[in-house]
């Protein structure tokens, strides 16, 4: 049997770090035993689902690196196979026509209320023949009344389900459209999805599901109900613990494979190992260790992994994604990659090595007052001087050579380095931090170094 496993998304709203995570274990679950993922966009919802959502939710998969193997599948394009479905449960008489009114229904549900009983559809329409003309209707599954409906689970393992307690459910709205799920059952059986793996709130649909399976005379997949994601405080996830669409972590600086492996870590474990690569993601995912308990987001963890996989990351492979945050033109500057290189081991973040950057690319018009006033005293400009000087004279424009030019010049001086390769720092980058100063003058090339020490010094003497 080849796995195929699938991740279904409601263009209702944007991909999260919840929803994110289901799709990682499912697209873990297939790649791991050579199976398929498969994408399908379930906007049977026309009025609150938007092509904006349905963009995030792409943007946010791409790259995250969660490939799907097939072309997008868009479930409301599937109505008919729904309302095919919906008419032979009608003809096996294991659904039927309900004509009940809102205001009926409220009646109903006040009036178990009272009585102490769990309000639920009472079934009033089963056995009804007329079919009055033009009055809306909605068509609803026949529950078994008795017996219990097993869900076979394998993360929280065997959950048992009452029939009595489930009600009859629609499947097909009065305008004729069906609902969740009707039109998961149907595309699931129709897609040949093996393994169902999603959310433990979905749970409490899995047995009406099972039901429409039986029903209709197909085979349920295999299911996995990952419990959901709490924040650090044990409250349900929200936007202020971080459930804020995934592309939105994007923007912020972190790198794709570091969220993968928090997000493979928030629930599932191999030992006591935090980092993974992908591919070993891959080699080792199942879903027996998947935990039955609710996981909390830690900021601090996501951050230190991004952090690390910032420092291991071969400067070249971030060059597109500085680029795009960049607020400055590269074009006639230093190699990006050299400049990435020198600034990742203090940066944390993608918006960190953006900002150190930018001043390679882009003289500087404004300077720190504080730093100026700080490092500019007397005597410094005695020492800029010399170091024009003599750096200017350099047959070569390489840190070694920069770096013997400071020294020399404090030595002469009898002061030391940071009295000179301070206030060189503010003049070229405007502020007083920046990578080693030989380093970033080598980068700056000789030109543009003393082009910006002229500058700066024709600044402050303004």
């Amino acid at each position: 049997m080849t796995i195929r496993t699938r991740f279904a998304p409601s263009p209702t709203g944007m991909l999260h770090i919840g929803g994110a995570r289901t799709a990682l274990f499912s697209w873990l679950y297939a790649r791991h035993h050579g199976g398929e993922f498969v994408l399908r966009i379930e906007d049977t919802d026309r009025q609150r689902s938007t092509d904006e959502a349905t963009q995030v939710i792409l943007d946010g998969l791409k790259w995250l690196g969660l490939d799907w193997d097939t072309e997008p599948v868009f479930q409301a394009s599937r109505q008919p196979e729904h309302v095919r479905a919906a008419q032979q449960l009608i003809d096996k008489g294991l659904a039927y026509r309900c004509y009940c009114s809102r205001e009926e229904l409220d009646t109903m549900r006040e009036e178990q209320r009272a009585c102490g009983k769990k309000p639920k559809y009472d079934g009033r329409c089963r056995h009804r023949r007329e079919h009055p003309e033009g009055l809306p209707f909605v068509v609803r599954f026949r529950s078994p009344d008795e017996g219990e409906t097993i869900v076979r689970d394998m993360v929280l393992g065997d959950v048992v389900f009452d029939n009595g307690e489930l009600d009859d459910l629609i499947i097909l709205r009065s305008d004729g459209s069906p609902t969740y799920n009707l039109a998961v059952v149907v595309d699931d059986a129709a897609m040949g999805i093996t393994h169902v793996v999603r959310g433990s709130d979905h749970l409490n649909n899995t047995p009406r599901q099972i039901q429409l399976y039986q029903a209709l005379a197909l085979q349920p997949p295999v299911f996995a109900h990952i419990p959901l994601i709490h924040g650090p405080d044990g409250a349900k996830m929200s936007k202020r613990h971080g459930a804020v669409a995934i592309t939105e972590y994007r923007e912020a600086g972190y790198l794709p494979d570091a969220v993968v492996n928090y997000l493979a870590r928030l629930g599932w474990s191999h030992g006591d190992e935090e980092v993974f690569s992908r591919q070993q993601l891959i080699d080792l995912f199942d879903l027996e260790h998947v935990g039955k308990t609710a996981s909390r987001f830690d900021q601090q963890k996501l951050d230190w992994l991004n952090g690390h996989y910032l420092h291991q990351s071969e400067p070249s492979a971030l060059v597109n994604e500085v680029a795009r945050l960049l607020d400055a033109d590269t074009a006639g500057g230093p190699d990006l990659a050299a400049v990435i290189a020198s600034l990742q081991e203090r940066s944390k973040n993608i918006i960190d090595l953006a900002a150190g950057a930018c001043f390679f690319y882009r003289r500087p018009v404004v300077f720190d007052e504080k730093a100026l006033k700080k490092n500019f005293k007397e005597g410094t400009d005695a020492l800029l001087d010399a170091f024009v000087e003599q750096a200017g004279a350099l047959d070569e424009w390489k840190p070694e050579a920069i770096h013997s030019v400071i020294v020399a010049v404090c030595e002469q001086f009898e002061v030391g380095m940071g009295k000179l390769a301070q206030p060189i720092r503010i003049l070229i980058s405007g502020g007083p931090v920046s990578p080693p100063i030989d380093v970033t003058l080598a980068l700056l090339g000789c030109q543009e170094t003393l082009a910006r020490i002229h500058s700066g010094r024709m600044y402050i003497a303004a």
